[in-house]
């Protein structure tokens, strides 16, 4: 089975992380290795502009058939 990863998230409503503000939605990919994924995870997460305390980021796994 093949794998490709995505980076998805944005800016949430409020520390809990239950909803996304609408329009800051960001997904990249597909990517074709976790590493890669894992780069655009850390550029996006650790840029100083455009990121707040309720700014997160996730690798999703997508199992191909």
């Amino acid at each position: 089975m093949t794998k490709r990863y995505w980076v998805i998230g944005g800016e949430y409503e409020d520390p809990a992380f239950q909803a996304l503000i609408p329009g800051t939605e960001k997904m990249c990919g597909p990517f074709e290795n976790e590493a890669k994924a894992r780069t655009e995870w850390t550029r996006l997460t650790c840029c100083p502009e455009g990121t707040t305390a309720t700014t997160r980021y996730s690798i999703a796994a997508e199992t191909l058939h």
